[in-house]
């Protein structure tokens, strides 16, 4: 989820030889003038930039792989042996994987602004690091090996574009679900944007659809590379320790405050600041902990009590477990962040994360509280307040297994939960409310509580997602209730109160692949919803490409319809002796199972496969 800076760009050359202003467009065989209509969106894939003048070629977005057929979409591995970045650069991967995040996906759950330039492992101050594992603040040992490859992105015309940066157009970065602002340094080698030019040739909008370097369209995955890094640390604890009411401070960029390297600490009444220090690559922050106030990395063991925890950057992640092996125990303590790309508790990489009775708030955009990225993990929630304030920040975004239980998840503007991928959320008596204020980028961008999806940026294995919520209240204060686009998918719901923003509690179709999120046309749905002592309110939609199995079962009720203007995508519904429905309008389902008895058309129509039932 990135929203940008701006900066302009002009189209460079135009030939003598034809009387128009336009791109320099090249083939194999000869040099044409591109011209672009006022408004024109063009996408293309950055070949090589000089300067301010970039060079490209033109194509469209890759259809990518069905969800549902088991294959990983770049799934950033985890590090064979869990650790975090060493020094030394992996080599390239075998198997090329496309970058981003998600959103927020993302993500999903989104991201950083700006890109700034590559990192190389030094620290701000020129010497090398000293608190990673092997004094040299570099790469991850072990990195991707190319396991869980994906698909390329972008297909080539076979067309190239010449154009030159200027200072007057819009530069948004996506990646996931997430989008933030961003800069020239965003647009690199390999990276892929979306343009949209005038009828001058000069660039009005200019999107990063993933976050070039060596990453985008099919190199090495984000982060991967000669690029992965987790920074420096302003205080590392390398031997086992207990420590009560220090202080860990840090102000340099890509440092942590504290860092905790394969020992056991427990810390208690700490104070963790990390006010100033930028952050040089958003890979590095999202996947690897740089920045973080806290980084636990390397199979370290951190009980963490009756801590404060601040941060006020970019990338400025309360508490950060990276790599399997690693995990962090937090109670009782309080975290706050205000920069982008800035969650409360951070897992990636197969860490685990063990939270109770925390106070998190969060401000930035892409800044969900309790957050997961690349290589996932798991986290478990108990009690406590968990809130964000920036777009593109839910309370909860996973691309992990994520399990909270009787705890007040807020999204002030933003949805509440994000589940990309093969991943999950669970919810047991939480009190759970989202606010979408608006799309994250197209207007033809769903407004929706609760997104379960995949992106395609290789932040999430592709599969079944899964949603589950008992007890509880959920509440949208826009936008549907749920919404679920290129994945397979359970939700699975018992005795939670819902309270619903509009009349759709379910929609389950495909998007216009504008975020890169599958193939338009191919990109729907498959859900199966199971209720159990559930009510349910609401219209459900299911569009050509999506099919849903709606089982009602223990007592529940539905009032609601199903497709009330025709048939349209696969709908199978099944209804237990002791449960009911209610028609709020003409309903098309292809299959039922159970008895009509137990459906009240009130007035309205029950059609299965095409024939008049009620």
């Amino acid at each position: 989820m990135k929203y940008a800076k701006l900066l302009a760009l002009g189209c460079a050359v135009a030939l003598a030889t034809v009387g128009m202003t336009g791109c320099t467009k090249t083939t194999a065989d000869s040099t044409q003038t591109f011209e672009a209509e006022e408004s024109e969106s063009v996408t293309a894939q950055v070949t090589a930039v000089d300067g301010n003048t970039v060079t490209a070629d033109l194509g469209a977005m890759a259809e990518m792989q069905a969800p549902g057929d088991g294959q990983a979409p770049g799934e950033a591995p985890e590090k064979p042996d869990g650790e975090a970045p060493s020094g030394e650069a992996p080599e390239k991967p075998n198997g090329e994987s496309t970058d981003g995040e998600a959103p927020e996906k993302p993500d999903g759950e989104a991201p950083s602004g700006e890109t700034p330039a590559k990192p190389d492992g030094d620290s701000s101050d020129s010497q090398a690091p000293s608190d990673n594992g092997n004094g040299n603040g570099g790469v991850p040992n072990g990195a991707p090996d190319g396991q869980g490859q994906a698909p390329s992105m972008f297909t080539a015309s076979g067309e190239a574009i010449t154009f030159t940066l200027t200072d007057d157009t819009q530069i948004t970065v996506e990646q996931g679900s997430e989008t933030t602002d961003g800069t020239v340094d965003d647009i690199k080698e390999g990276s892929i944007l979306e343009l949209t030019l005038d009828a001058d040739n000069n660039a009005l909008t200019v999107v990063v659809k993933n976050a070039g370097g060596p990453g985008a369209g099919g190199n090495d995955g984000p982060g991967q590379g000669s690029d992965a890094s987790n920074g420096t640390a302003a205080t590392t604890i390398d031997a086992d320790t207990t420590a009560d009411g220090e202080t860990y401070s840090s102000t340099d960029d890509d440092e942590n405050a504290l860092r905790v390297d394969g020992v056991t600490a427990t810390l208690s009444n700490i104070t963790v600041n990390k006010t100033a220090g930028s952050s040089s690559s958003a890979d590095n922050g999202d996947f690897y902990g740089m920045n973080a106030g806290l980084l636990a990395q390397n199979g370290a063991t951190v009980t963490i009590k009756n801590a404060t925890v601040n941060t006020g950057v970019k990338n400025g992640n309360g508490i950060f477990s990276y790599g399997t092996g690693t995990t962090v125990n937090i109670s009782d303590s309080t975290i706050r962040t205000t920069g982008d790309c800035s969650g409360g508790i951070q897992t990636t990489g197969g860490g685990t994360t063990n939270a109770a009775n925390l106070d998190v708030e969060t401000q930035g955009n892409s800044s969900a509280a309790i957050r997961s990225d690349r290589g996932g993990g798991t986290v478990n929630v108990n009690g406590g307040s968990y809130v964000t304030n920036g777009t593109g920040s839910p309370a909860v975004y996973s691309t992990a297994d994520v399990s909270v239980s009787d705890a007040t998840l807020i999204a002030n503007n933003s949805e509440a939960v994000v589940v990309e991928g093969k991943n999950s959320v669970s919810l047991t008596d939480c009190n759970v409310t989202g606010n979408m204020t608006g799309t994250y980028q197209d207007d033809s961008e769903n407004i929706h509580n609760i997104m379960i999806y995949q992106s395609m940026s290789g932040d999430a294995e592709v599969g079944e997602a899964n949603f589950t919520a008992e007890g509880g209240v959920i509440t949208a204060k826009s936008g549907d209730m749920f919404y679920v686009t290129n994945t397979d998918c359970t939700i699975s719901l018992k005795n939670v109160v819902f309270k619903l923003a509009n009349e759709v509690f379910l929609r389950i179709e495909g998007n216009s692949s504008e975020r890169g999120w599958g193939q338009e046309g191919s990109n729907g749905g498959d859900v199966v919803l199971n209720a159990a002592d559930q009510e349910i309110d609401g219209q459900i939609l299911v569009d050509s490409i999506s099919s849903l199995k709606l089982n009602l079962t223990e007592g529940s009720g539905f009032t609601g319809c199903i497709n009330q203007d025709g048939a349209e995508g696969t709908v199978d519904v099944t209804l237990s002796k002791d449960s009911t429905w209610t028609l709020t309008g003409d309903s098309y389902v292809s299959s039922f199972t159970g008895s009509t008895d137990n459906v009240i058309a009130n007035g309205y129509h029950l059609y299965v496969d095409g024939e008049q039932v009620l």
